[in-house]
Formats: C-alpha cells, sequence, structure tokens
C-alpha cells in the first residue's frame, strides 16, 4: 500500500470505527471493513511497486482496443469524442507525447477505462491495452510483452518533463 493510500485509509477507518463506537451518524454511513479498502487500494505509482501478475502484447491489445475503446478513443488512438491517445507531439496531449510513467498508464486503464465499466478489464486485459498504446506511439516494438517486469523498464519520451516535487522513495 502507497504512504498516500494508507494515510487516506487510515483516515476513512478512523473516522468510520468513531462511528461504529457510537460517534453520531446523522443517519449516513457504515463503519467500512479493511477488504472493502483493499479493494480500491490499486495504486501503482513511477516505479511500478505494486503490478499484478498478467502479460499482454500489442496484438491482444488490438483486440482488446476494437472491443472496449475504439468507441471513444477512434481508430488507432487518434481520438473522438475522448482524448487523443496517440502521436502529436507537446502541447498536444497524448501518451506517446505527454505521459511520463508507462506504468501509471496501466494504473488509469486498470482503475477507470473503459468509463462506463470502470475496474472492468482483466490485468491481462490491461497489459494488453497498454501495451497496444504504446506501440502506436512507436514506443515499444510491436512484439514487445508487458508485464510486472517489463512496463516499469518502459522509456517513456516525456519522462524528464516533469518536476518532482517531493523526495523520491527508496
Amino acid at each position: 500500500m502507497s504512504t498516500r493510500n494508507a494515510i487516506a485509509a487510515a483516515i476513512v477507518v478512523t473516522f468510520w470505527s468513531s462511528l461504529a463506537a457510537g460517534a453520531e451518524t446523522h443517519g449516513f454511513g457504515r463503519p467500512i471493513a479493511e477488504a472493502d479498502v483493499e479493494a480500491w487500494d490499486i495504486s501503482i505509482g513511477p516505479d511500478g511497486v505494486g503490478l499484478p501478475p498478467g502479460s499482454g502484447t500489442p496484438q491482444q491489445g488490438a483486440v482488446v482496443y476494437a472491443q472496449k475503446c475504439v468507441a471513444c478513443h477512434g481508430e488507432k488512438g487518434l481520438g473522438r469524442p475522448a482524448d487523443r491517445l496517440v502521436g502529436g507531439r507537446l502541447p498536444v496531449k497524448s501518451v506517446g507525447s505527454y505521459w511520463p510513467y508507462a506504468t501509471t498508464l496501466f494504473d488509469f486503464i486498470r482503475r477507470a477505462m473503459p468509463w462506463t465499466a470502470p475496474k472492468s478489464l482483466t490485468n491481462d486485459e490491461v497489459y494488453a491495452v497498454s501495451a497496444y498504446i504504446l506501440a502506436l506511439n512507436g514506443i515499444i516494438g510491436e512484439n514487445d510483452e508487458m508485464n510486472a517486469t517489463t512496463l516499469p523498464k518502459v522509456a517513456m519520451p516525456n519522462r524528464n518533463g516533469f518536476i518532482r516535487l517531493y523526495p523520491a522513495k527508496h
């Protein structure tokens, strides 16, 4: 569990525990179970800590993308009606021009996509879609497999385009 998530979970658990201990609830809420907190503690940071088992290739990702992503992100990730995922140079923001870490791309896809059914993709599907988008941007090869070992090693073009506001964890 990341420090940020651990603090947030502690605050939520403390709050709900106080309610369970007899604090006034004003008719809202219930104590939160640790299992409920764990189900949403799925953050993956730049270093890839917490990446789940699984794998995927660009070819597998093309199939998933056609089934679950193309309606919003367009053919080959060119956008419309949702954001563009491929191509462009800053100030045009796409995965290829703006996104600093492949691991956080995985995190976002797993957590929020497809927008009509967040958290519905399997880990293999998320690795595959991530691989497909990275390959479309020319960041990885057409035959590269993404998994918990390979994804953190992907060097994104804009990796050094951001300023770290807090020290890295070691």
